[in-house]
C-alpha cells in the first residue's frame, strides 16, 4: 500500500485529489476477490469524477463480490513532480494499492488528446507503455469509450479494447480472466487474449495486422489468428430500463465539473447530424420509463445528499416524456429544495413552458446550438432546425423574461463558403435585434461559441478533410470582426488543438511512434491550453518521418480502406456513403423516430430496436 505523506499533500493544490475516502467509495480485501481492476481516465481528478460510464461501471463491477473495482485520475503537474521525486508510484484512491499490483487498468478513451496523459500514467505506475514490453507481472491494459472506435493511433499500448458499452461486455471480460486463472492454463496472457478476442465487443490489436500500401494508405487490415473475427461489432445494453444504474456514486470532497445528479434518460440519438460520431455510435435509441427515473432519482438524491439533478442524453428534449417527467421531479423533490435541469434545449422543440419549469435554466440564460449559420449549411449537416425555429425560441424566452442566450456553432464544416461563416455573425445580430423590437430598449446579452470541425470515424464526414490551421484561424478572425457589436461575446477554439484531434481521430497505427516520442519530449495534458505545446508534436511528426496533414487535411476517396474498418459501431458503411452524397447535395434525412426507417443498419445488425415509452404505452 502506497503511503502518502502529509508533507507532500501540502505541496500541491487540490490535495483532496489524491487522499481518497469520499462517501460511497468501496474498499475491498484484494485477498478475498478473484479480479482486481482500476477505472482510469486520464485527466485530473475533477474531470475523471463527473464521467458517468466509469460511475456506472464502479457501481456494477462492485456489486460482484468476485470483483474489486477502484479509481485512478492523472495526477496534476505539482503531484507527478512530488511522486517522482519520491518515488511514488501511481496508485488507487480505495486502497493505494500500485497500479501494477493489479490485473486490469482500465483507461476510458473519451478525447484524443487525453492519449499523451495514458502514457504519462502508466510510466507513473512503473508500468511499460509499450504493450509488447509488458510481460505477466504486468496488468493488462484495456481501454473504451469514443476513441476506441477508432484505437488504432494507440493500439501499440493496449492490450485489449472494448466497442460499445460497458456494462456487459467488461463484466464478460473480468469473467473471463477470473476462468482463465482459476484453470491454470500455460503460455500466459497470450492465451487469454486469444481467448478475450473471442468475446463479442472485443478488440484485441496485437491479433490483427494492418498491410500499407506506397502512397500510405491501407491495404488491408486482417486477423493474424484463426478464429479471431476479421470485424469486431460493438456491444450495446439491449434493456436500458432494466439496466443497473449509478444511484450510489462517489461524493467527491471538492467541486468537479459536473457537481450534481446525473439522471440518464436514454441512450442513442436518430437525430442524424452528419459531423456527429456520438449519434451513430450510440444507436440506437433506448429509453428508461418515467417510473425507472423516479426511482433512480430518489435513490440518488438520497445517496449523494446533492442539491441538483441534471437530465443527460445525447439530446434530453427528445426523451419522449419528458414534459410529465419533469413535472414529477419538481413536485417529488420541491420540499427538499432539489432542482432539475437540462444541459440544453433544442430550438425546433423549445418550450417556454418547459424552460420556465426547470428552474436551473433561468439562473443560467438559455442555451441552443444552430450548429451553422445559414440554412443551406444547416441542411449539409442535417440539423434539421430553420432560422425561424431560432428566431421562434428566442422570441418565446424573451417575452418571458429571458435576456441572456448561448449560441453554439461550428465554422471548417463541409462545403463551406465565407458566406457561411458570415452568417454566424448575422444570426447573433438577428437575436439581439429581436430583443431590442420586443422590448423597445437594448439589453440582450449573446454570447457566440464556435468550435473547428473535426472529422470523425463512424460518420458520414469521415471522408471529408478537414481545414488547415490557417483556413480555420481565418475564419475566426473575420468572426472577430463582425461580432465586434456590444452585448455579443465571442468564443473559439485553438486552431491548433483541433488540428491535432483530427490527425488523432482519423489516424493509424504508425501514430503510435509519433505519440510515444511526443510523451518522451514532454507532451502531456495536451487539451488544457497552459501545457499544451504544438511544437513538441510537430518535431516528434518531423522525427518520425510522418506528416500530419496526410491525415487531418486529405480527403478520402469512397474506396479506400479507413484504419477503423474493422471496428464496427453497427452503422452500414452504405448507410454513412449515403449521407455524405445526401450533405453534398444539401438533402435533409428524416429522423427515423419520427417517419420512416433510414435504414442505417444499427438494429438488426445488434438485433436491437428503438424503445420510445411513449410510442410503446400507445402500442
Amino acid at each position: 500500500m502506497v503511503k502518502i505523506s502529509q508533507s507532500i499533500l501540502t505541496q500541491v493544490v487540490k490535495p483532496g485529489r489524491y487522499t481518497g475516502n469520499e462517501l460511497n467509495s468501496i474498499k475491498k480485501d484484494h485477498s478475498q476477490v478473484d479480479v482486481t481492476i482500476a477505472l482510469a481516465l486520464p485527466d485530473v481528478y475533477e474531470v475523471g469524477m463527473s464521467n458517468l460510464g466509469l460511475k456506472i461501471l464502479y457501481q456494477i463491477l462492485n456489486e460482484h463480490a468476485s470483483i474489486a473495482a477502484e479509481r485512478v485520475y492523472a495526477p496534476w503537474v505539482d503531484m507527478e513532480a512530488q511522486m517522482r521525486e519520491h518515488n511514488i508510484p501511481l496508485y488507487t484512491l480505495e486502497t493505494f494499492t500500485p497500479l501494477k499490483e493489479l490485473d486490469f487498468v482500465g483507461f476510458s478513451l473519451q478525447y484524443e488528446l487525453s492519449y499523451s496523459n495514458i502514457l504519462n500514467m502508466l510510466d507513473l505506475a512503473h508500468i511499460p507503455v509499450l504493450a509488447e514490453e509488458r510481460d505477466d507481472s504486468f496488468p493488462l491494459i484495456i481501454g473504451g469509450g469514443p476513441c476506441a472506435f477508432n484505437a488504432e493511433p494507440v493500439a501499440d499500448f493496449f492490450d485489449l479494447l472494448v466497442l460499445g458499452e460497458g456494462e456487459e461486455v467488461v463484466l464478460d471480460v473480468l469473467n473471463a480472466y477470473s476462468a482463465w486463472k482459476r484453470s491454470g492454463e500455460t503460455g500466459g496472457k497470450p492465451v487469454f487474449l486469444k481467448q478475450a478476442a473471442l468475446i463479442p465487443g472485443v478488440y484485441v490489436p496485437s491479433l490483427y495486422q494492418v498491410v500499407y500500401q506506397a502512397d500510405g494508405t491501407i491495404l488491408a487490415i486482417t486477423s493474424k489468428e484463426e478464429g479471431v473475427p476479421p470485424t469486431v461489432t460493438k456491444r450495446i445494453v439491449h434493456d436500458l430500463d432494466a439496466a443497473m444504474f449509478a444511484t450510489k456514486p462517489v461524493v467527491p470532497f471538492l467541486d468537479i465539473v459536473h457537481d450534481r445528479i446525473m439522471l440518464e434518460l436514454f441512450r442513442g440519438c436518430t437525430r442524424g447530424c452528419r459531423f456527429c460520431q456520438a449519434g451513430m455510435i450510440y444507436r440506437p435509441v433506448r429509453e428508461r420509463q418515467p417510473g425507472t427515473l423516479l426511482k433512480l432519482a430518489q435513490d440518488l438524491v438520497k445517496n449523494t445528499g446533492y442539491s441538483e439533478i441534471s437530465l443527460t442524453s445525447l439530446s434530453s428534449a427528445d426523451y419522449s416524456c419528458l414534459h410529465d417527467t419533469i413535472r414529477t421531479l419538481i413536485t417529488t423533490f420541491k420540499e427538499q429544495g432539489v432542482s432539475v435541469s437540462l444541459p440544453s434545449l433544442r430550438i425546433d422543440s423549445f418550450s417556454i413552458q418547459l424552460a420556465q419549469e426547470v428552474q436551473q435554466v433561468r439562473k443560467s440564460g438559455l442555451t441552443f446550438a444552430p450548429e451553422a449559420g445559414t440554412q443551406r449549411m444547416r441542411d449539409v449537416i442535417n440539423k434539421g432546425v430553420t432560422e425561424n425555429d431560432l428566431q421562434d425560441a428566442v422570441s418565446a424566452a424573451f417575452t418571458a423574461g429571458w435576456s441572456t442566450v448561448k449560441l453554439y456553432f461550428m465554422i471548417g464544416l463541409p462545403t463551406e463558403t465565407e458566406e457561411d461563416v458570415r452568417g454566424i455573425a448575422d444570426m447573433a445580430r438577428r437575436v439581439m435585434d429581436c430583443y431590442k423590437r420586443l422590448k423597445g430598449r437594448r439589453g440582450a446579452k449573446v454570447t457566440v461559441s464556435v468550435s473547428s470541425f473535426v472529422p470523425k470515424p463512424q460518420t458520414a464526414f469521415q471522408w471529408f478533410g478537414q481545414n488547415k490551421i490557417e483556413e480555420i484561424e481565418e475564419k475566426q478572425e473575420l468572426l472577430k470582426s463582425l461580432l465586434k457589436q456590444s452585448g455579443i461575446s465571442f468564443n473559439w477554439h485553438d486552431a491548433k488543438t483541433s488540428f491535432l484531434e483530427g490527425v488523432f481521430a482519423r489516424g493509424d497505427r504508425r501514430l503510435g511512434k509519433v505519440i510515444h516520442r511526443a510523451w518522451k519530449n514532454g507532451a502531456k495534458f495536451d487539451g488544457w491550453s497552459e501545457h499544451f505545446d504544438f511544437n513538441i508534436w510537430m518535431q516528434a511528426f518531423q522525427a518520425e518521418g510522418i506528416d500530419p496533414h496526410f491525415y487531418a487535411g486529405r480527403n478520402r476517396p469512397e474506396n479506400e480502406v479507413l484504419p477503423w474498418d474493422h471496428l464496427n459501431s453497427g452503422v452500414h458503411k452504405a448507410f454513412l456513403l449515403r449521407e455524405y452524397e445526401q450533405a453534398i447535395a444539401a438533402a435533409y434525412t428524416i429522423d427515423c423516430r419520427r417517419d420512416r426507417c433510414e435504414a442505417c443498419g444499427v438494429c438488426p445488425q445488434l438485433t436491437a430496436k428503438v424503445i420510445d415509452w411513449r410510442q410503446e404505452a400507445h402500442a
